[in-house]
């Protein structure tokens, strides 16, 4: 008989979806070339966005836009040495593109019922300095954006949506990612769609599509339109650059898998209901978690089931993650939880008024996710995630 488990993401491709990259593989032209154009054409109609790039991953997508928010070619830009605010829960990349640049992060906390920035606590940090705010929308979740850009709006500060956890959220019938100046998307393993590794930027200025594709490649114009008299042949250097561009292998799967996002998003939310719905009406259910709330005006696309655990449980928290985990549960924390208690913001000095983060710090503690499957659940795992979970107050641990 077969154990049962529960990971992060099961079935995360199917036959089509590697037919569409091994039809790539026979045709022997691997690197970037008509499908991503595709995929680039359909993600940004679908989307509701004006332009859409593919990079190598969803971090790279924020680094380029980084980037492009600091380039010589905007006419409202960053200059070294001015502030960025980011959320204090956060993943890594979302951070280090803006300490790269020359920026200095302003962290803010976050309303630990909807793990999003406090919008409220983010007005008190803007200062004149103050002109990026990369907005992170956590686990399908978000902040109040449209409020968020009216601000960033008004006082001329480039927004930047890190989406990487919410394709296919929305706010107010609009997709999550295109409130911005740019909005960043990550096709990961166990992302709401996948083709391994892959990312998205997605903009609606002319200006900026351009400064990223030129970002993107060396910083190399390889546009024959946009090409100068006196460079035919396209070897124009126009801008700084990298090399992030993503194979026609991964963009082939990608459209597979993109063709059925929104019925995958659905299936994981009916999951996500289900599997909490078994929780609470179990004859032993004590309250033992609480669960995020979605915030107001938002559509969410769950990325995974985050998990509180309630205070009497807590001191439960690490031997329960490494039964569940021996059980065969994955389990995973809230992005990397309180960041700034990470060793990488004492090396490189990013808090040196120890400012303390209550809210981050309260996911941190007593947070945790596990992952949400884009098949139906079953009710053999339904009751196996129910009977293992509520062990947490039994006295096993």
């Amino acid at each position: 008989m077969k154990k049962l488990n529960y990971k992060l993401m099961e079935n995360a491709f199917n036959n089509v979806d590697l037919e569409h990259g091994l039809k790539v593989i026979r045709s022997k032209q691997l690197t970037m070339s008509k499908y991503t154009t595709r995929f680039e054409r359909i993600f940004a109609k679908k989307i509701g966005a004006k332009f859409a790039l593919m990079v190598n991953s969803g971090s790279s997508a924020n680094l380029l836009a980084v980037r492009a928010a600091f380039n010589p070619l905007r006419k409202i830009r960053f200059k070294i040495g001015d502030e960025a605010i980011i959320p204090s829960l956060l993943w890594s990349t979302s951070l280090w593109p803006l300490v790269q640049s020359g920026l200095k992060p302003v962290f803010v906390d976050i309303d630990s019922k909807t793990l999003n920035l406090d919008i409220n606590l983010l007005k008190k940090k803007i200062s004149n300095k103050t002109k990026v705010i990369m907005a992170i929308h956590v686990l399908g979740n978000s902040t109040q954006i449209e409020e968020l850009k009216k601000i960033c709006d008004k006082k001329k500060i480039i927004l930047i949506e890190d989406t990487c956890e919410a394709l296919g959220s929305k706010f107010k019938k609009k997709y999550l990612g295109t409130f911005g100046d740019f909005g960043t998307y990550s096709f990961y393993y166990s992302h709401h769609i996948t083709c391994g590794e892959g990312g998205m930027i997605v903009c609606n200025n002319l200006n900026d599509y351009k400064i990223l594709r030129s970002l993107r490649s060396h910083g190399w114009d390889r546009n024959p339109q946009d090409r100068k008299k006196k460079e035919p042949m396209g070897f124009n250097f126009i801008n700084e650059g990298f090399n992030l561009r993503p194979t026609d292998i991964v963009a082939s799967i990608a459209i597979s898998q993109f063709k059925r996002f929104q019925k995958m998003n659905l299936i994981k939310n009916m999951n996500r209901s289900k599997i909490i719905k078994s929780l609470v009406s179990s004859k032993k259910w004590e309250n033992q978690f609480s669960f995020i709330e979605k915030n107001n005006f938002v559509s969410p696309s769950w990325f995974g089931l985050p998990i509180i655990i309630s205070k009497q449980f807590v001191n439960k928290k690490n031997k329960f993650l490494k039964y569940l985990n021996k059980k065969g549960i994955q389990t995973r924390p809230i992005l990397s939880g309180n960041f700034l208690k990470q060793p990488s913001v004492k090396l490189f000095k990013l808090n040196k008024y120890n400012e303390k983060f209550k809210n981050a710090q309260f996911v941190e503690d007593r947070g945790f996710f596990i992952g949400l499957h884009s098949t139906k659940i079953s009710q053999k795992q339904l009751d196996f995630l129910k009977d293992n979970l509520l062990k947490i107050s039994s006295d096993i641990l």
